[in-house]
């Protein structure tokens, strides 16, 4: 079998090392190992001319000595011991101790304490996660379906696994030269677009479709290899967290591309513009942990203290989305020229920075005051025209059919709920649901540390009973529809695709709502009529017992105000007694009018 030739440098020195491409691994690490003459526990790494890590191993691409690898000693002469001083767990155990006795000292963890839990959390990662550090003994490949799915939440890992970001990878490198076909790529156009039938790697496929569509490959430049490696870079920054995650970047994204096309926006304001606002959508997100701004300016996490907490997550997702492209084989924006390069950059900025929702009503009301006069020819007007379209974009699930957008719903609340718990375990301020009742997030709060300390849930706070449907119409009510008919009256041809869509969940949530409460009332009657005819009973019996005192016969009834029973209901009574509840063999007695009630479907 033919052998490969490597050439690569060590501490400047050039060197070359032949294999067959049948070695196995380890042997081919031990050639490198040898040339570099670096002991059997040193750490190895192999840089390309990108200057990106390369995995040693028998697949490893040939060059030419033009173009050698770089190959680098990190970790020179330690032993398992010497790298560690130290037992991970040990330290965790022995940190948690220390968080317990600071709370019952002062009542409140420093800051410190947090910071140092995270250092420790970041290190265990790292061990279990990159696989060139598995000489440690720590490597751990978290595949689908392994343990790491039952660790609590606040325990799981964020990030991607090499396992994980390797596989989408390879399905997408194999994909990514596919034609689509016209059908799909007309529904990749419409609010209706199902994100669940499509799989990650499929994903970046029609992400990569919509800048060939819009023919921004070639009007701006952008050489598709690079497109590839910016976009399969945005899907490994973000995280594996319930809600803000790849699917909802696709499904902005998705909407972004959607409304371009619907309101035929590049005859509006331009292609730059256009670009701007559909990269923004994908990075608009990046490496989110799951946790909102509240919690990072309350835990004054590090991203809190970077920007003075202001839009600590939204500056953040920026500054990552331009750390992405500051690598050359990612960077999208390199051939647009200084002058487009700083209006893309200035436009990526101020887009991602409205999804802050709590800048919702000022770029709103900014936006309402221009509608009567607006000007495409002027730049400030044309600037919250973007910001309103990327916030549609980002908050459009409800403008999609029900089996698409119900399950968002609850992704967007199990995020919520994590945090709350952790709020709590933290010792915080809980976060308070946005457009639902104060009181939910207290209920939702104790009922999961109800839940992790083993305990009964009290009544009435479990966070699995909480009504979509209300805060749904609230949400629609107050957030969605006012911002939709806005961008709807500048952009009429998008009324019937995302504006009647939210009008008709709106109703759907409303009648629902109803249902729901009809049927609360409904029980609470239920249940104050069972009381009344129990008090009754029991007044009954208790007149029947004083008769049998006095001799009387026992079939002879002192008359009572509100007696309904007679002699030959004694079993029907006996049998109340006994179960407490007049309904309970009623097998239909509980049945919710939810499901009897007619609901107009979205």
């Amino acid at each position: 079998m033919a052998t490969k030739v490597i050439y690569f440098t060590i501490a400047g020195r050039p060197e070359q090392a032949e294999f067959r491409s049948d070695f196995p691994a380890d042997d081919v690490k031990d050639v490198f190992r040898a040339a570099a003459e670096a002991r059997q526990h040193d750490i190895l790494k192999l840089y390309n001319t990108r200057g990106n890590i390369v995995n040693i191993c028998p697949k490893l691409e040939e060059n030419t000595p033009d173009k050698p690898y770089k190959l680098e000693v990190v970790a020179a002469q330690c032993s398992l011991a010497e790298q560690l001083g130290f037992d991970v767990n040990e330290m965790e155990s022995r940190l948690e101790m220390l968080e317990k006795k600071v709370m019952v000292d002062s009542g409140e963890t420093p800051s410190v304490v947090y910071e140092l839990r995270n250092k420790v959390e970041d290190f265990r990662q790292k061990l279990e996660s990159v696989e060139h550090l598995s000489w440690l003994g720590l490597f751990k490949d978290f595949a689908v379906g392994s343990q790491s799915s039952n660790l609590p939440f606040y325990k799981r890992k964020l990030k991607k696994t090499d396992v994980e970001q390797r596989r989408v990878l390879e399905k997408f490198n194999k994909i990514k030269s596919v034609q689509l076909t016209d059908d799909v790529r007309e529904f990749l156009r419409l609010p209706t677009f199902d994100n669940w039938q499509w799989e990650d790697a499929e994903m970046l496929l029609l992400l990569q479709q919509m800048f060939i569509d819009l023919e921004f490959t070639t009007r701006l430049n952008i050489e598709l290899s690079v497109l590839q490696n910016f976009l399969f870079e945005v899907f490994r920054h973000y995280n594996n967290v319930p809600f803000h995650n790849f699917k909802h970047c696709f499904c902005v994204a998705q909407m972004m591309y959607g409304i371009i096309w619907l309101a035929d926006m590049q005859e509006l304001l331009g292609d730059l513009e256009c670009f701007i606002m559909l990269v923004s959508a994908i990075c608009h997100d990046l490496d989110h942990p799951g946790y909102n701004n509240s919690y990072q300016v309350n835990a004054k996490t590090e991203l809190a203290l970077r920007y003075n907490d202001i839009s600590p997550l939204e500056n953040h997702h920026c500054s990552v989305a331009f750390q992405l492209m500051e690598k050359p084989h990612c960077n999208i924006l390199k051939n647009l020229g200084p002058e487009k390069y700083k209006k893309a950059r200035e436009g990526m900025i101020f887009c991602i920075l409205a999804t802050d929702m709590a800048k919702h009503n000022e770029i709103l009301n900014q936006f309402k005051s221009l509608l009567p006069n607006f000007d495409y020819s002027n730049s400030d007007h044309v600037n919250q025209l973007m910001k309103v379209s990327i916030k549609v974009a980002d908050i459009s699930n409800e403008a999609r059919p029900m089996d698409v957008s119900e399950p968002w719903i609850d992704c967007l609340l199990q995020e919520f709920f994590n945090q709350q718990s952790l709020e709590q375990l933290e010792g915080l301020p809980s976060s308070t649901p946005p457009y639902t009742p104060s009181s939910t997030h207290l209920d939702v709060t104790k009922s999961d540390m109800e839940k992790l300390e083993g305990l009964p849930i009290s009544p009435f706070m479990d966070r699995e009973k909480v009504s979509k449907s209300s805060s749904q119409t609230g949400f629609i009510q107050f957030v969605l529809l006012p911002l939709f008919e806005s961008l709807g009256q500048l952009l009429p041809k998008l009324e019937p695709h995302i504006i009647m869509p939210v009008r008709k969940a709106l109703e759907y949530y409303s009648d629902m709502t109803k249902a729901m409460e009809e049927e609360k009332r409904r029980k609470e009657e239920q249940k104050q009529n069972s009381k009344e005819e129990l008090k009754n009973i029991t007044k009954e019996n208790g007149t029947l017992s004083l008769q049998k005192q006095n001799g009387q016969p026992p079939n002879t009834r002192v008359p009572s105000p509100g007696a309904i029973s007679t002699g030959s209901n004694s079993a029907k009574e006996r049998k109340i007694l006994k179960s407490g509840n007049p309904h309970s063999n009623n097998p239909h007695s509980n049945q919710s009018i939810v499901g009897k009630t007619n609901i107009k479907a979205k």
